[in-house]
């Protein structure tokens, strides 16, 4: 081979490469799968038909958090096809807002270049994007009733473009819960009239937040008295039709948004109504408050509102996330807060109770219903309600709750140890031989301590979980106390390990027990509370599952 001089060499190495036959790329494309990466605010844009309005209730709480700790949960990023910016996917648009103040007021590099996680815009962005802010909002801090509405009225605009074709409300429900914004229909066709009557009118009242319970009011009261109207006009000349008569009593209370009544306005249109119809007042009352009742009756609400619903896989692909409440996530969700549980577990004699203000006639038989229900309240935390509704979910078993289940099974509710909410279903959890004791020997001794006897029941782990000792020598249980030591015998007694020297025995009082005597006869046996009498039949029932499980050693609910 020839020598190359130094010169040659240089050359060669300085020499042009093969020429790009193809595009120059100015701009690197978007990943293809989720990719964590830094972006600065210049480069983040919010989401622009973010479904809320106003501003967060909990924005000063979030930016105190955020000034000390910092971002500890920057929101996940997409981008359109073909857009120059970034901009939030779902929920985060308050911290945004937030990072741009902090940026503005310190001047510190950790407000204005966050670490975020891309993910690809998907096939159906822009509902899927919507839906997910609908539902992350609901979750942290929660929206009004009209932003709420709005947003809903949107995403209808979105699915009826997809599909060509307009939507019941039924399939509008059907699709929002399929996206992970699960929406009651009977919501839904409140929410149309909400944007279609009442926000052109009072929109200063929607917007500081009036409730849906007082929304609903105004439009069942709208549809009632444009119904009456239109049986008393019938023939009649008037000056004015229902439409501008109903536009003009409401805009007025548009002005004082904190101090908005709903019985006033029931009260000024009926009275202009009067005037107009020439109809006495009374009798437009009665007639407006017959058709008010059959509305209520036709479209009650389900007994869990959309606002305390919890949305469940919200985002697809964060399924445990959404499954935690508020108070276990950092500064990126609002916590919800709640007042302490109550530990009063004295039965109330009458289920009885008044309505609040703005709460349906239909509600508030249900949630008489519900009172009526409750032996003793339950001191259940939300967080722990959570975990067990994520674990049942793990375990592919819905987890039964006493308020969806109390008006169509068999549950009751009484507190304790291991709080009951439905006498009869089990836990996978639960569904163990030696779980299964455990709870059982607890019942056992929560009756027995209603005749101060806890003592005498012990706790094994054998038979169907307890046994009871026999009193003491020289000491005798009242009457009470023997029954309720006899009864919990007669149930274990045959599945003890070691044989039973107690001359406990059951007689004629078991009734008594039971049921209760006169309440004129001063010598009689006091009854079993409700609060035992729940316990008891809770005990029988995993009593019969415990020894279902031993006669079929591989049965399993796991």
């Amino acid at each position: 081979m020839a020598n190359i001089v130094p010169q040659e060499m240089a050359g060669k190495l300085m020499a042009e490469g093969f020429s790009r036959s193809g595009p120059v790329a100015q701009v690197l494309s978007d990943p293809v799968t989720d990719t964590p990466m830094v972006v600065t605010l210049d480069d983040l844009l919010p989401y622009e038909l973010d479904p809320r309005l106003t501003r967060n209730p909990l924005y000063d709480d979030i930016k105190a958090s955020i000034r000390e700790r910092g971002l500890d949960a920057p929101p996940p990023i997409t981008r359109r096809p073909g857009a120059g910016h970034f901009i939030i996917r779902n929920g985060g648009n308050t911290r945004l807002a937030i990072l741009r103040e902090l940026w503005s007021e310190t001047k510190e590099e950790q407000f204005f270049r966050i670490y975020c996680l891309f993910r690809p815009w998907p096939k159906r962005g822009e509902i899927i994007a919507l839906t997910g802010h609908l539902a992350e909002n609901e979750l942290h801090g929660g929206l009004t009733f009209i932003e709420r509405a709005l947003g809903v009225e949107k995403a209808r605009e979105l699915y009826e473009l997809e599909s060509g074709k307009s939507l019941s409300q039924s399939e509008l429900a059907r699709r929002l819960s399929a996206d992970g914004y699960p929406v009651p229909q009977s919501h839904i066709s409140r929410m149309q009239d909400t944007v279609r009557y009442l926000l052109p009118t009072i929109p200063n009242v929607l917007y500081n937040g009036l409730g849906r319970h007082q929304v609903e009011r105004l439009a069942v009261l709208r549809k009632a008295a444009e119904l009456t109207w239109e049986k008393y006009a019938c023939g009649k000349a008037l000056a004015t039709d229902f439409e501008t008569l109903f536009h003009d009593v409401l805009a007025p209370f548009d002005g004082q948004p904190g101090s908005f009544s709903g019985g006033r306005v029931q009260d000024e249109l009926i009275g202009q109504m009067s005037e107009l119809l020439g109809i006495d007042y009374n009798v437009l009352e009665l007639d407006v408050d017959s058709t008010e009742h059959r509305q209520r009756a036709v479209n009650s609400p389900p007994l869990l509102p959309v606002e305390t619903a919890t949305i469940v896989n919200a985002d697809k692909t964060d399924g445990v996330s959404t499954l935690l409440p508020d108070s276990t996530r950092d500064n990126g969700a609002a916590a919800e807060t709640s007042g302490p549980a109550s530990n009063d577990t004295t039965v109330q004699p009458s289920p009885v109770q008044t309505l609040e203000p703005g709460t349906s006639a239909s509600e508030g038989d249900s949630e008489v219903r519900l009172q009526g229900h409750i032996v003793s309240p339950a001191d259940n935390t939300e967080r722990l309600q959570a975990i067990q509704q994520m674990v049942a979910e793990h375990n592919g078993e819905p987890l039964p709750t006493f308020t969806d289940n109390v008006l169509q099974a068999i549950p009751v509710q009484a507190g304790g140890l291991f709080p009951i909410s439905d006498v009869w279903y089990i836990e996978p959890g639960l569904d163990s031989p030696d779980r299964l004791r455990i709870h059982i020997a607890q019942f056992a001794q929560e009756i027995a301590e209603e005749a101060d006897l806890a003592d005498y029941i012990d706790a094994v782990k054998a038979g169907i979980g307890f046994t009871c000792t026999q009193p003491h020598h020289g000491v005798s249980p009242p009457a009470f106390g023997r029954m309720v030591l006899a009864l919990l015998r007669a149930l274990s007694i045959h599945y003890a390990a070691e044989p039973d020297q107690s001359d406990l025995r059951l007689d004629d009082s078991l009734g008594a027990l039971l049921l209760g005597t006169d309440i004129r006869d001063a010598e009689a046996l006091p009854r079993l509370s409700d609060n035992g009498l729940v316990k008891l039949f809770r005990l029988v029932r995993l009593a019969r599952r415990l020894l279902d499980l031993g006669a079929n050693p591989d049965e399993t609910n796991h």
